[in-house]
């Protein structure tokens, strides 16, 4: 905990994965929230298959979730989402003429069933 996984859509070439894993990294870990820099695993996901809406053409789309142990007040998850946000804005790649959906979530993990181990 936490886990960080950012799905974006194939049609956007060469997204800068090393630099914005390092961004991502980073900007969590200096979140007051985040107290175990080597707790967060963040990773990156592709989606060769997706549609989005109707009408998919030319659109793309990056999603963020980080998934949190519960009990972080809504603030602090809003100051999470909005850190992840700007380092997703700043390194998303915008081909001409595609719409990008960039979108972030964040979800509470329930306590009580999440098992974690240092092996």
């Amino acid at each position: 905990m936490p886990h960080l996984v950012v799905e974006y859509s194939s049609n956007l070439p060469h997204f800068p994965e090393a630099e914005t894993l390092t961004a991502l990294n980073a900007t969590l870990c200096a979140h007051p929230q985040v107290q175990d820099e080597a707790d967060l695993k963040t990773r990156f996901v592709v989606a060769d298959s997706f549609e989005i809406g109707t009408a998919p053409a030319h659109r793309a789309f990056v999603h963020a979730q980080l998934r949190l142990l519960a009990g972080r007040t809504p603030e602090a998850k809003t100051e999470l989402a909005g850190r992840i946000a700007a380092v997703l804005r700043e390194r998303t790649p915008r081909p001409q003429g595609v719409m990008v959906q960039l979108s972030v979530e964040i979800v509470d993990m329930d306590r009580p069933s999440y098992v974690k181990e240092r092996l």
